[in-house]
């Protein structure tokens, strides 16, 4: 019997118009454009405007919507619909249902998923094994979040890093052995004192208090958050080649998450790659989170050929972290 793996066979994307540039951000905070693209590789993020749109769910739709006018897609046909993100429309009802609903996906059942920066990464593989398991045959994962709406733009440690943005990708089975190869995919939950938010969950309540406390906006604890992530990025994606026995001149592109141009650079340098093979658009979005990968395979689809093996490198907050080997199915 051939064995069915889950290769993405579709890819589509969505940032807001407005562009939040570090120059907007030093009549801001006490900041400047030379400090924050040194220590970031950040020039320029998008914020969705409510007069746009609102909600992750605006993002998260328009990029599943580029999706299907690409690949011409009956939304109907669609089985599931996954929305990786920290930021959902709201605490209960699901944000993939209301999306599904939108887009006419009509024969899917939806969930959203979180695990902070880590999010769609996490979702490749929960949508791999739904592929392999034969039961579905077209599964969309999308990756949104509006971080603006937990930023706290007089924080300069936070408002500089994140913007907004959606990015979604089509897993379908494949029989050629393309698609996705092997994964690695870890946790720690000492971590979320580094980085998270405090309140508007059931361990802190929203109260009048805590929003004059302004603890519904995202913190966190710089260096650590640094030093953890530059590490474990690094290592998972030295071992995800390690293990499938690939060399520098086997991979042909390093899709990592987008948080700092430092970590990118530090995990290429320990894979070995020259850094003509990583995909990097963080100088024009910043850190969209869930959003950072599917938005780096809409931005480089061109360039990507059927055949060509991705190694994706993820780290976020709780923490989470991970990498993910897949060969690519199109061209």
């Amino acid at each position: 019997m051939t064995k069915i793996t889950a290769a993405i066979t579709a890819v589509g994307g969505y940032v807001p118009q407005f562009v939040l540039t570090n120059k907007m951000l030093e009549e801001m905070v006490e900041t400047n454009d030379e400090w924050i693209t040194t220590r970031t590789g950040i020039k320029e993020r998008r914020v969705l405007k409510k007069e746009e749109g609102e909600g992750s769910s605006y993002l998260a739709i328009k990029a599943a919507k580029q999706l299907i006018e690409k690949k011409k897609l009956d939304p109907a046909e669609i089985d599931l619909i996954m929305v990786a993100t920290a930021t959902p429309d709201s605490m209960v009802a699901s944000t993939a249902a209301f999306v599904a609903s939108e887009i006419g996906a009509v024969n899917a059942f939806a969930y959203d998923l979180l695990a902070a920066c880590s999010s769609f990464l996490f979702g490749m593989s929960t949508a791999a094994s739904y592929i392999e398991s034969g039961r579905y045959k077209k599964i969309l994962l999308i990756g949104a979040d509006k971080m603006s709406s937990i930023i706290d733009y007089t924080d300069r440690t936070t408002c500089i890093i994140f913007g907004d943005g959606a990015g979604a990708v089509l897993f379908e089975p494949n029989t050629e052995g393309l698609g996705l190869q092997d994964e690695y995919l870890r946790s720690d939950g000492a971590g979320r004192q580094f980085l998270g938010m405090e309140a508007g969950g059931s361990l802190m309540p929203a109260t009048e208090q805590t929003v004059k406390d302004r603890k519904h906006y995202i913190f966190q604890d710089g260096k650590t958050v640094f030093k953890f992530a530059v590490s474990n990025m690094a290592d998972v994606a030295e071992r995800i080649m390690k293990r499938n026995n690939l060399t520098d001149e086997d991979v042909s592109w390093l899709v990592p998450h987008q948080a700092n141009k430092r970590i990118i650079d530090a995990t290429a340098n320990r894979m070995g790659l020259d850094h003509s093979k990583v995909l990097m658009n963080i100088q024009r979005y910043g850190n969209t989170t869930s959003a950072t990968l599917p938005l780096l395979l809409n931005d480089y689809e061109d360039q990507i050929k059927k055949g060509d093996n991705l190694v994706f490198a993820a780290f976020g907050g709780g923490f989470t972290w991970g990498s993910i080997y897949l060969k690519w199915a199109y061209n």
